[in-house]
């Protein structure tokens, strides 16, 4: 069965075809390191990492891109606000991204660029589009330059939106802009801002807007045509929309197929800040083992909303549990048989045409189930042949979906989050008398708790709904 994906451009199921035979070119929207990882920066970066992994089993040679945005107006603020270096907040939550990348199981990217090791490319992109006549500097030599909407009557295709809909983009100072629509390719710097987040350029001193910074990174990794392009659904306006317009206006092909993977909810609310129920992933990590987080977060169809709920942990412990059972039951009864290593690790038909139909993981962890319930009945009927096929066709399954059990990867993960959660535990302990301390007034010793927090070489964030802790670097 050939390979089907939901293209959010043509807003319908394409067969796949790479543009060159037997490799796929793949860039997907990574974080904006601002601030600590929340569960659905997990969720979506799990789903790329599915759709890779299924890519390489069935033969393709995968260049996978996923950047890094480390320059941003919420990266000055919060920065601003804790008294840091905005590149070193950056990096300091960058690393946070990556620790629990690397404990879901997910693959390193081929290439990880930073926004900030690309600004030339951003200028060259930038230039190509003023020369066409598609951006302008601002007249009011604020050293700002914008895209103009108008120039490009293919503005909106992506998300079928009409241009005379769109609200103003708000991402820089409308008063240079010919229209409120118009959005910020290249930000003039600002007084109050730090000297060293700003580049020069042919139209002064400043940073390169977020947009185009994926659209000149995706080129200078991929090339002006790739394979598909990547990321949540709360991406696709203004941020994709924006890129498929600058990309093409600047007369690149871009990308071919259009993924959005869908969001998160929380108890069926839609995750904020402002609703204070944001599950952060050292929280969710120091509840469960990363293989449980892996499974609760991959379970659902890549473009449906996943709702999580505390119960949601339990459910997926549960459903690991049974393959884990089986896998284990298998290589006791096996052991020392002549049926050892006689089946090839070959995932079933059932789950590769689930597969192949746009990613269909839920049916395809159904396959996976019944194989296991199959191959517990070969044990208990003494069937060992069929129990060999049934175990091999279980680890082929899980390896695919990244939730095999018996991958030291994930025994050592084990231990990690052992220690993770005694750490949480001592953490929370800690937190709980800080808050005590304060509301008795007694603000000694809540700075004495902070600073010894702080001296162990962790990082406490107050919020109007409780304190968020996270390891420092």
């Amino acid at each position: 069965m050939t390979l089907r994906i939901y293209d959010s451009k043509a807003q319908s199921l394409r067969d796949f075809t790479p543009l060159r035979e037997g490799h796929v070119g793949m860039y997907v929207c990574g974080p904006t390191v601002q601030s600590s990882p929340h569960i659905g920066h997990l969720r979506s970066a799990l789903v790329y990492d599915q759709l890779r992994r299924w890519l390489v089993y069935r033969g393709f040679d995968v260049t996978f891109v996923r950047n890094v945005t480390d320059i941003d107006d919420k990266i000055l603020v919060n920065a601003s606000d804790s008294g840091e270096r905005w590149w070193a907040l950056a990096y300091r939550y960058e690393l946070e991204f990556t620790a629990a990348y690397q404990r879901l199981g997910i693959l390193a990217p081929t290439y990880e660029p930073r926004a900030t090791a690309s600004v030339t490319q951003m200028q060259d992109l930038i230039a190509r589009l003023i020369e066409r006549g598609h951006a302008y500097p601002a007249p009011d030599g604020s050293g700002d330059v914008y895209f103009d909407t108008s120039s490009w009557p293919e503005y909106g295709a992506l998300t079928r939106q009409s241009r005379d809909h769109m609200e103003a983009a708000a991402d820089a100072d409308p008063r240079g802009k010919r229209d409120e629509r118009d959005f910020a390719l290249w930000k003039g710097h600002k007084p109050d801002e730090p000297a060293d987040a700003a580049w020069e350029s042919p139209w002064g001193a400043g940073r390169p807007g977020w947009h185009i910074e994926c659209s000149a990174m995706s080129r200078r990794y991929l090339g002006a045509h790739f394979d598909i392009h990547g990321g949540g659904l709360d991406l696709r306006f203004p941020h994709h929309e924006n890129e498929l317009a600058q990309s093409t206006a600047a007369g690149d092909a871009f990308a071919e197929y259009w993924v959005h993977n869908g969001l998160v909810n929380v108890s069926g609310q839609k995750m904020s800040k402002s609703l204070g129920n944001s599950v952060y992933a050292a929280d969710l990590l120091g509840r469960a083992r990363p293989i449980v987080v892996r499974y609760l977060l991959g379970q659902a169809h890549y473009r449906s909303t996943l709702d999580y709920t505390p119960a949601s942990i339990s459910e997926a412990e549960a459903a690991l549990e049974r393959i884990t059972g089986f896998l284990e039951r298998a290589e006791r009864r096996l052991a020392g048989t002549r049926f050892v290593g006689t089946a090839a690790e070959v995932v079933p038909d059932a789950f590769g045409r689930a597969m192949d139909d746009d990613l269909g993981v839920p049916q395809a962890l159904a396959v996976l189930h019944d194989t296991v319930r199959a191959g517990n009945q070969a044990l208990d009927s003494v069937d060992l042949p069929a129990a060999a096929r049934a175990h091999a066709e279980v680890r082929a399954m899980a390896e695919v979906l990244g939730i095999d059990p018996r991958d030291p990867a994930y025994r050592r993960g084990q231990d990690e989050s052992a220690a993770v959660g005694a750490l949480d535990a001592l953490v929370t302990r800690l937190l709980d008398d800080r808050q005590a301390a304060r509301e008795a007034k007694d603000y000694g010793e809540a700075d004495r708790i902070r600073a010894e927090l702080t001296g162990a070489g962790i990082t406490l964030e107050d919020t109007a709904h409780g304190t968020h802790w996270s390891l420092g670097t």
